[in-house]
């Protein structure tokens, strides 16, 4: 078993939604998925944006696409009209996920 960062076996998208952080996470194959799904959990992805959340993270499977999608609540500082984050409407939260190392 090999430590890895997600980002050698899954490609992301983010953006907002508000206040709200999306983050897609897609397997590059099939079989990628459910280490995604035993790894990729809500408290591991909370832990992972401790400094940027502040609300709940909700996961979403969508099999599929074998993908999962995250919800970041509370994430963006008031959302993109409102924040002076750089990054107001959470565009970079997917190359930040996809740092985050699992075991494959």
């Amino acid at each position: 078993m090999a430590r890895i960062e997600l980002r050698e076996i899954a490609h992301a998208r983010s953006g907002d939604k508000g206040d709200a952080a999306n983050i897609g996470l897609i397997a590059l194959k099939p079989e990628y998925y459910p280490a995604l799904i035993a790894q990729v959990t809500v408290e591991r992805v909370t832990e992972h944006f401790q400094e940027l959340c502040k609300g709940k993270v909700e996961r979403f499977e969508l099999p599929n696409l074998h993908a999962l999608n995250f919800v970041l609540h509370a994430a963006l500082d008031g959302g993109g009209t409102v924040s002076l984050r750089t990054d107001a409407q959470g565009k970079t939260f997917s190359a930040a996920l996809l740092r985050m190392q699992i075991d494959l």
